[in-house]
């Protein structure tokens, strides 16, 4: 069951014995229904989630209403609002499940207690956290800079496969267009 996550911690970092039954016992695990919502824009973000199954998806809300997806993480990613776990301040966005989903999860509370039992879980998060700085930069430069079609691409080289599992409005918003010209691209391929 700890398979996938334990694999994702060694990415980065080597845990013995003694550190991996610690994680696993400080570790929580839940199912996630389609739809349902992990977090919602203005409460604080008291968790960070590894999914184990399934794709969750972050996005904001405008004053319009429209939907506008940050980022979407499939199996073996992790998902928050950053600012609001490392502040504990309201979040900026909403972490809802496209599929049903298993997910594990750190509160922030155990995670802090954890950087200070197993230092290489401070290091393992900074990393995490730099890599993720590193794609929200190369998708903002890509919305500033690139036309539809190769921000389409980028999508479909970031998420193999995930083109299959989820709506095409939810690809739209991500790339910044609308469904119906995602269509059209979809159709010059």
């Amino acid at each position: 069951m700890h398979d996938l996550i334990l694999s994702n911690f060694a990415m980065h970092i080597a845990l013995n014995d003694m550190e991996t039954r610690h994680i696993k016992l400080n570790l929580e695990y839940k199912t996630i229904k389609k739809n349902e919502v992990l977090l919602n824009s203005g409460e604080v973000c008291r968790n960070i989630y590894f999914v184990n199954k399934g794709c969750l998806r972050v996005f904001n809300t405008d004053a319009d209403g429209l939907q506008h997806n940050i980022l979407f993480c499939p199996e073996n990613w992790w998902c928050v609002d950053i600012a609001s776990f490392s502040a504990q301040n309201p979040a900026f966005y909403t972490i809802e499940a496209l599929e049903d989903c298993e997910v594990f999860y750190f509160t922030h509370t155990v995670l802090e207690k954890l950087y200070e039992e197993i230092p290489k879980l401070e290091r393992f998060f900074r990393i995490l956290t730099q890599n993720g700085f590193n794609l929200y930069q190369r998708r903002l430069t890509s919305n500033l800079s690139k036309t539809a079609e190769e921000r389409y691409e980028m999508f479909r080289s970031l998420y193999p496969a995930l083109e299959q599992r989820i709506t095409q409005k939810h690809i739209a918003s991500y790339i910044g267009i609308t469904p119906v010209f995602l269509s059209m691209i979809r159709a010059r391929k």
